[in-house]
């Protein structure tokens, strides 16, 4: 039986005993019901994975002692940070969770002109946060032991001015090549991915002006979310650890 992957946010020392989070330990104790002797395997942000046994279990409280740790090699040399739309229902949910477990380092959401979702003030605090618990959940399925952030929304006017030593894509159906056809300067890579009714003229004429590179994802219409994962898998296949 696979050992289950727990984030926990907080220090993690060799021989120490500790009490799970809340969240932590209510998965553990009431979700999937392990008891004293059984061993878990937390993570809490850096590159380590710490195998631990579990000293006391509760519905709602769950003591651990650290074991041993060991070094987690599941990061792709290529940095990538996507700046996606904020599409309708579960869309977004869905790009998130794929998007981290294919490697993605950092997320932002962003508000376009024909963006359909409207969020603000405590609604998007709200989602913001619920977001950020869909990465950590892909996480732990994953088997990464780095926690990829998700920032502050902002319009995408505002992400593409942001300065960066990246190499700036955008996926645009006339563009000249695809992404088998780049070459990087460093590894790190910016993704733009626009909604689904795709990009105002304004916009486009803004990521010209901020030295974006327009690239091709084939001859058919992508959905939003697929684009995403398309192009993220792409650039891992062609710079990263695929």
């Amino acid at each position: 039986m696979r050992i289950p992957r727990i984030y926990q946010n907080s220090p993690l020392t060799v021989g120490e005993s500790l009490a799970l989070d809340d969240e932590a330990a209510s998965h553990v104790g009431r979700v999937l019901r392990m008891a004293p002797g059984e061993q878990i395997c937390l993570f809490n942000g850096g590159n380590e994975d710490f195998q631990t046994e579990i000293i006391s279990a509760s519905k709602k409280n769950v003591s651990v002692k650290v074991l041993s740790s060991n070094a987690n090699n599941s990061e792709s040399p290529l940095h990538i940070h996507l700046g996606q739309v904020i599409s309708r229902g579960d869309r977004m949910d869905f790009t998130i969770q794929k998007s981290v477990e294919l490697g993605v380092n950092t997320i932002t959401p962003l508000f376009s002109e024909r963006c359909g979702v409207k969020l603000s003030g405590e609604r998007l605090e709200k989602k913001i946060h619920q977001w950020q618990k869909i990465v950590i959940a892909a996480c732990e399925q994953s088997g990464r032991s780095h926690v990829p952030e998700i920032r502050p929304a902002m319009s995408l006017e505002a992400w593409c001015s942001e300065q960066t030593d990246a190499l700036k894509l955008n996926l645009h159906p006339r563009a000249s090549h695809g992404i088998g056809g780049l070459s990087l300067k460093v590894p790190k890579v910016r993704l733009l991915i626009g909604p689904e009714g795709g990009l105002s003229e304004t916009e486009i004429s803004k990521t010209e002006q901020d030295e974006f590179t327009d690239v091709l994802l084939g001859p058919r219409v992508l959905r939003t979310e697929t684009a995403a994962l398309t192009a993220i898998s792409a650039l891992q296949l062609k710079f990263g650890d695929l």
